[in-house]
């Protein structure tokens, strides 16, 4: 399966155009898991510029990805941001994802792994112990005031031991 992969970064215009935005987009994570198609979002504050907001999400389909864009919700939101002069800029590219991989050294064993990563089941990924000393490693698990949202749910760690 392709999965895409959109780039967003934003400039907004000040502290207080940041603070409405984040007010009106504090639902997004519910519009996006009722959407067929997501997999995953992340977003962030750029370290050395306050002014620049940038996500990351990952999409079943280029179909899908559009449908958000398009969706009634996005979209007035966004005519809302930039309306109000909160946003000053809004970059966007897309990219289809042909593959990922999962590398990780296990900070007990030393053990290092290097396998396929499929993003549409990447908590159950994460949640996998090391396979040669069963070092669990740490997962982020999507939180009121997490950045990430995601589709799948992270399995606990006693439905992983059991497979």
């Amino acid at each position: 399966m392709a999965v895409y992969q959109s780039m967003q970064r934003v400039r907004f215009s000040s502290e207080d155009g940041y603070k409405k935005f984040q007010v009106v987009f504090a639902n997004v994570r519910h519009q996006l898991k009722k959407l067929p198609g997501f997999l995953h979002l992340t977003w962030w504050v750029h370290p050395d510029d306050p002014h620049w907001y940038n996500e990351v999400s990952f999409w079943t389909s280029f179909e899908a990805l559009k449908d958000w864009h398009m969706d009634t919700y996005h979209k007035h939101a966004k005519e809302w941001a930039v309306r109000t002069g909160a946003i000053m800029e809004d970059i966007i590219v897309n990219f289809e994802y042909k593959n990922a991989r999962l590398i990780r050294v296990c900070p007990a064993c030393a053990h290092i792994s290097d396998t396929a990563y499929d993003v549409a089941v990447e908590q159950a990924a994460l949640a996998k112990p090391c396979p040669k000393c069963g070092f669990i490693f740490p997962v982020m698990t999507e939180t009121a005031n997490s950045t990430a949202v995601f589709k799948d749910v992270a399995p606990t760690p006693a439905a992983v031991a059991a497979e």
